[in-house]
């Protein structure tokens, strides 16, 4: 039985930064002298995706978790106050970095997270010292029929927004989060409903419209992001949910190519893959970072 004084739960912080009158929230815990551990999230989520891997981790690393603008808790200006575009939520993730003086971390980056991140990191090569890559796509060989169809929804297309918008439901909200997986009953209701709640907020579905119209973009970058792979060659771990309709296993695997020493981990399970996996893939992250950030 294990003592009351050998449990170690971290307390986890919630603030807001002020980036030039944009408000954007994050989650941070661990102490302050440890490795830097920086989260980005995916669609249609936010920084809560990440809470239960605080617990586990947050202890040992210091973990920090943004929204982006138009995700949960930080501002949403509508699309005519805001560009909402892959390379501005890159611009706030790079401002907010400068803001809380984080220049040297390694980069957890999931679906939304990877273009998002990936981005961050040919800018600022220097800050990065290590990946975890969790569903996150960088390859054309990782993207599935279905994700094939949501990129072509692009600006200047007919019917595009409304197949972007059409998406945004409760169902479709609720199947990201339990298809694929091979035990629901582990995947807990309040990522998808709060989820849901954020995108039935007013305007908010505008928002990812407009991110959805410009997913083509990140497509476009996948070269400059292998290069960039090649060429720095990040300690990198990678766990992927093999059953994820959106970024298939090939996309996993594809990294390979240009990262050879990378540590590949395919689960069975979908496209949230913490959900089901939490117990499996907090100690492979716990043990690379062990071993990779110093």
């Amino acid at each position: 039985m294990v003592s009351m004084s050998e449990l170690t739960i971290p307390h986890v912080h919630h603030r807001h930064v002020d980036l030039d009158g944009l408000r954007v929230f994050y989650r941070e815990t661990g102490p302050a002298d440890a490795p830097v551990l920086l989260l980005l999230h995916g669609f249609p989520s936010a920084s809560h995706q990440y809470a239960r891997l605080f617990d586990a981790l947050g202890t040992r690393y210091r973990l920090i978790a943004p929204d982006y603008p138009g995700f949960g808790y930080s501002d949403s200006p509508g699309p005519d106050a805001f560009r909402y575009r892959f390379d501005t939520l890159a611009d706030v993730v790079e401002r907010f970095c400068l803001a809380l003086g984080l220049d040297r971390f390694a980069l957890y980056v999931f679906d939304f997270g990877a273009p998002v991140g990936l981005r961050l990191a040919t800018r600022r090569p220097e800050w990065i010292t290590g990946l975890v890559v969790q569903n996150g796509n960088a390859y054309d060989e990782g993207l599935s029929d279905q994700a094939r169809e949501f990129i072509a929804n692009r600006r200047g297309v007919e019917g595009a927004a409304e197949r972007a918008r059409a998406i945004l439901t409760p169902e479709i909200t609720r199947g990201q989060y339990e298809g694929g997986t091979g035990a629901p009953t582990l995947v807990a209701p309040d990522g998808w409903t709060l989820d849901q709640h954020f995108l039935d907020l007013p305007g908010r579905k505008d928002i990812q419209v407009e991110l959805a119209l410009d997913y083509h973009s990140n497509v476009e970058l996948y070269p400059a992001w292998q290069e960039w792979l090649r060429t720095r060659r990040p300690p990198t771990l990678i766990v992927w949910g093999r059953n994820d309709p959106f970024f298939t296993e090939a996309g996993a695997r594809a990294y390979l190519r240009d990262l050879p020493d990378a540590e590949l981990h395919v689960l069975d399970t979908g496209h949230f893959a913490l959900e089901e996996k939490l117990p499996e893939i907090a100690p492979l992250i716990d043990d690379f970072l062990a071993r990779t950030q110093k």
